[in-house]
């Protein structure tokens, strides 16, 4: 695991800052909301991240009303940002993409 304090940590922040991550600076934590079709297609996105997020044994914080889905990655056992935030990020922007 690494907190994001290197030019290539940098690098990785602002590439998913380009695919509409937000850093929530008060948190060390990262921040992205997904809007999909209706309430079905929500819930299926939900399901894929939860079942990778048990595999990484890395949960997000989240919260869905509808067909909004709000989520929040951040390393709790270390306080920050980690390399199993980036590699959630990831997927989850694959899985929203694949809805």
């Amino acid at each position: 695991m690494f907190f994001f304090s290197s030019l290539n940590s940098l690098l990785i922040l602002l590439d998913l800052k380009a695919s509409g991550w937000s850093e929530l600076g008060e948190r060390d934590a990262i921040y992205k909301e997904f809007n999909f079709k209706n309430f079905n297609q929500a819930f299926g996105f939900m399901t894929r991240v939860a079942l990778q997020a048990e595999k990484l044994n890395h949960h997000p914080e989240w919260f869905n009303v509808y067909s909004k889905v709000q989520i929040t990655l951040i390393s709790h056992d270390c306080g920050g940002l980690t390399k199993r935030d980036v590699k959630l990020a990831k997927f989850i922007d694959k899985a929203a993409a694949s809805v």
